[in-house]
């Protein structure tokens, strides 16, 4: 199955402070702060969710497309996901900006903060769906995953107007996102990936009951942590996929030094959903992963998204490329 993974690729760089940041915060000095942690250590981590989901996806077997900004400082993040089985091809490249940056402290009571730097995301407002078709076709699903919002509107505006299935997931980025922009990346949807919170904020975002949200996507995946993933369709009962149970004892909170490596293990469970499923079986265990693949229902068929893809792909391209002016950066490695 080729599925483009569109979204946020990210370098993070958690710390850790041995102190309280309570014990450094003065009563009436509150309004000019100016503090610096020493921290005990520092991590690198490469992330960004369509980095994430795509990396899930490759280990599960599958040759991903990742669609999305990264910058000037890409090479070696770059080399190390095409070894993993990504195609980052479609990655435009800043001529100017940095890769998108998370920067995080966390201190002895799990407090954190933390800073996130957009760079090169912002570009991928500048990425057509239609010029995905020049790496290997149309996909046959298009992951939209936080990105810059702006991005995560046109992609979904394209995916309809051209007739491709796409999964929304648009998590972190509720917080930025109003009413209309929120129905927006809904609308159409083949899949629907939240958390358990993030379905609630979703559900105030948009105004809607879950039925109406039903109306108008096809599966609502949400992610509990320990307890699992539940699998929701209209008129249809709760499948529960409960978590794999691992070797190893969970690792104490303290270690989980950013909410992003939380975030990450969720980005995981996006993988092993929109990856597929033999017909005809419940679930698929994958060794690499260690998670539980879900089942595949037959696709809704909702005939107001759906026509000649190919026809209208080309349609599509004809005219962006008369309409969209060139951007900074470039496209691919």
């Amino acid at each position: 199955m080729h599925i483009a993974v569109t979204g946020s690729i990210a370098t993070d760089h958690p710390t850790v402070f041995p102190g309280r940041f309570a014990d450094q915060l003065i009563p009436g000095q509150l309004d000019h702060i100016s503090l610096s942690f020493l921290a005990d250590t520092l991590e690198v981590r490469r992330g960004g969710v369509a980095a994430n989901i795509a990396v899930g996806l490759a280990r599960l077997g599958l040759s991903p497309l990742l669609v999305g900004a990264a910058g000037k400082d890409f090479d070696d993040y770059d080399v190390w996901l095409q070894k993993s089985g990504v195609d980052s091809r479609a990655v435009r490249i800043s001529d100017t900006l940095h890769t998108a940056r998370f920067m995080c402290t966390t201190d002895a009571d799990n407090n954190q903060i933390a800073t996130f730097y957009a760079g090169a995301m912002t570009e991928a407002r500048h990425i057509t769906i239609a010029s995905l078709n020049e790496y290997a076709g149309p996909p046959e699903l298009v992951v939209i995953a936080p990105n810059d919002p702006e991005a995560m509107l046109r992609h979904t505006a394209e995916c309809r107007e051209i007739g491709l299935p796409f999964a929304a997931d648009p998590s972190q980025q509720l917080a930025r996102l109003d009413r209309e922009e929120t129905r927006s990346l809904v609308e159409g949807a083949e899949f629907l990936f939240t958390n358990e919170y993030e379905a609630a904020l979703l559900r105030e975002r948009t105004g809607w009951t879950d039925s109406q949200v039903f109306a108008r996507c096809g599966t609502w995946v949400t992610t509990r942590g320990a307890g699992g993933v539940a699998v929701l369709r209209e008129n249809r009962p709760e499948l529960l996929v409960g978590a794999v149970p691992t070797a190893s004892p969970a690792p104490d909170q303290r270690h989980l030094r950013s909410v992003r490596d939380i975030r990450g293990r969720a980005d995981s469970d996006r993988s092993v959903t929109a990856a597929p499923a033999e017909p005809g079986r419940v679930a698929e265990w994958s060794e690499s992963s260690q998670h539980q693949a879900l089942p595949r229902w037959p696709r809704p068929r909702r005939s107001e998204h759906r026509f000649d893809v190919g026809v209208e792909w080309s349609r599509t391209a004809a005219r962006q490329a008369e309409a969209t002016p060139s951007a900074t950066g470039r496209l691919g490695p």
